[in-house]
């Protein structure tokens, strides 16, 4: 059930700023954006664990990034740290804030989770972290393996989530 993710214009954000690490979640923003293309989510042989639809939207970005002046590199390193930022250890945290030293700024394209994982991996620098992307609710959708060994989303829609006033889920609920 990954988060489903709506890209944000954050080109106001990064006025003035000479570099970006972009930093994004596979699982939810891959999938989100697969989605919203209706293209599959893996092709294990053409992009390995890397969602197309995923690299088309970030190198679309880094476009709009370099166009303003901003210099930009795709963080990606391990598999656990490009598939789920929300499940980083302690010691993924710590060898990404010795990256970020180099960098102005972070873009996340992640959840909210995945946005404090980030924040709470760069305390101490002067690296401004971005939500490049927002929560938009949880995704519903039937898996489809298809040869040669992809994985689209069929039948997908997104379910909303109660905000903090709903009754059913209010913070006064039991």
């Amino acid at each position: 059930m990954p988060a489903h993710l709506e890209g944000r214009n954050i080109i106001a954000e990064v006025e003035g700023l000479n570099c970006a690490l972009i930093v994004a979640c596979n699982m939810c923003a891959g999938a989100s954006f697969a989605m919203k293309e209706n293209k599959p989510f893996i092709q294990f042989f053409r992009n390995c664990l890397t969602s197309p639809p995923l690299k088309r939207y970030t190198a679309e970005l880094q476009s709009q990034l370099k166009e303003k002046g901003v210099e930009t590199k795709w963080f990606r390193r391990g598999i656990i740290q490009n598939f789920f930022l929300c499940l980083w250890t302690s010691r993924q945290r710590a060898k990404f804030s010795k990256v970020v030293e180099n960098y102005d700024a972070v873009l996340v394209l992640g959840c909210d989770s995945a946005f404090e994982t980030i924040r709470n991996s760069v305390p101490g620098t002067a690296c401004k972290v971005i939500e490049g992307t927002e929560f938009g609710g949880i995704m519903n959708t039937r898996a489809r393996f298809h040869l040669p060994c992809n994985i689209s989303f069929e039948e997908s829609n997104v379910v909303r989530v109660c905000d903090r006033n709903c009754e059913k889920f209010g913070p006064h609920s039991k």
